[in-house]
């Protein structure tokens, strides 16, 4: 079909049409006036057929084109040709932008797509009912001109995406809402709102659930502990009972220590605000940690410590001491007696480090990511064994961060592991920080 309307037979055709004039030219002896006229008639005719393919495209409904004649035929039926491939593409656009939109409502969270300006593009229907929006009046609207929250504004304005925002909820102050924003495409981003109030409010339940337990568990076991060292008093030498007494104050000291360690735990975490005019004299605090891990070995280690001095930093003095010593006692329970074990505090290029490096037995890489979880343990028998109640690097971990760090471990069976982490330097003394 396309060789019907190929320039050779458009051209064999208008050679076709100046010959008969000159032919009939010759006829009549005019031919010069015959071309003349035949030129005339020939744009007179094109005139005709490019009004009517005017007339079609603005003011014509109809969707087939109008029946076109010689060289016109072809520029009538590629216009309807192109025209079908359009309809075809925008009803598979409109076929996909209509999945997309089902897939969008579908989703149990609010979704809100916004322009490079933070305009409102779409929005589905839970947006409305989480985020108050109005569809499609609000469409083209700023959305912190809808969400009106300083810390909302400010979220904009860092395009700090890596964390999400903790908001409450426009429409009702008890509801929380954790708020996503995610680039994709040129310039165009995908705000994802999801209401966590249940999850806080399980959180609060569970963290006021240990928080009480533990502080109700440390009367009764009190009271046990002091029971259990009179009656070890009263025992007479070689009483098959000693044994059993012994063994009852060994777990009773554990228990009470679990207590003691849960209600750590429960006050780093409600500790999330840091106090950064408070000043932590690392030289005094590693004198402190040194007679603690000294009195901790009895003298069965090697230990070495290295302490550069007077890089102090700001935060919790007892939060900060209870990470460190969790991690040097670790160290010392889980290496065998004669084993290697140093303890450093210095500064480095993001501020200051402390590390804890020993010659243990180390740790398989399956287990690292789950060490900071609470109660687990690499191996319970010798957790029990040593002492251990698996709650030390969840203290650690929490505590780290309330200051802006997080427990790095290297480790390697047979070769021993390194716990450490870095306090940035906004924390650092004199190294600069803001309130």
């Amino acid at each position: 079909m396309f060789d019907s309307y190929s320039g050779y037979r458009l051209l064999s055709r208008l050679v076709t049409y100046l010959l008969l004039c000159m032919v009939l030219g010759l006829l009549l002896g005019e031919v010069v006036l015959v071309l003349l006229i035949g030129a005339i008639a020939l744009l007179i005719w094109h005139y005709r057929q490019l009004s009517r393919l005017n007339f079609w495209l603005w003011r014509d409904r109809r969707l087939t084109p109008p029946n076109g004649k010689g060289s016109w035929e072809g520029v009538f039926n590629g216009i309807y040709r192109l025209q079908g491939k359009n309809r075809k593409r925008v009803s598979q656009l409109a076929f996909l932008l209509g999945r997309f939109r089902q897939g969008a409502e579908a989703l149990p969270d609010a979704a809100v797509v916004l322009d490079s300006e933070h305009n409102i593009i779409w929005c589905n229907k839970l947006a409305q009912l989480l985020l108050g929006f109005v569809w499609p009046l609000d469409s083209g609207q700023r959305i912190d001109n809808l969400l009106r929250h300083p810390d909302f504004s400010n979220y904009l304005k860092k395009a700090a995406y890596q964390e999400p925002l903790e908001l409450a909820s426009p429409l009702s102050e008890g509801r929380v809402l954790e708020i996503r924003i995610m680039g994709y495409g040129t310039g165009q981003f995908l705000l994802i709102a999801r209401d966590i109030t249940r999850v806080r409010q399980l959180e609060g339940m569970r963290k006021d659930f240990v928080a009480n337990v533990s502080h109700e568990l440390k009367t009764p076991l009190t009271v046990l502990q002091g029971y259990l060292e009179m009656m070890q008093g009263m025992a007479e030498p070689g009483s098959p009972n000693i044994k059993a007494m012994q063994q009852m104050q060994q777990q009773t000291n554990r228990m009470r220590s679990m207590v003691e360690q849960l209600l750590i735990l429960s006050r780093i975490e409600d500790s999330t605000e840091l106090n950064v005019e408070n000043t932590i004299n690392m030289d005094h605090l590693f004198e402190v940690l040194k007679e603690e891990a000294n009195a901790l070995s009895q003298g069965g280690y090697h230990l070495s410590f290295d302490c550069v001095a007077n890089v102090h930093l700001y935060g919790n003095e007892l939060e900060l001491r209870s990470a460190c010593s969790n991690l040097i006692s670790n160290a010392i329970r889980y290496t065998e007696p004669g084993g290697d074990i140093s303890v450093s505090w210095k500064r480095v290029a993001a501020g200051g480090r402390f590390s804890v490096t020993d010659s243990g037995d180390g740790i398989a890489q399956q287990h690292i990511s789950r060490l900071t979880e609470r109660f687990y343990r690499v191996d319970s028998a010798r957790t029990r064994q040593r002492g251990g109640t698996g709650l030390g690097l969840a203290i650690t971990k929490h505590a780290l961060s309330n200051h802006q760090s997080e427990l790095m471990i290297e480790s390697e069976l047979g070769k021993g592991s390194t716990f450490s982490f870095v306090i940035p330097s906004n924390l650092i003394e004199g190294s600069g920080h803001s309130t």
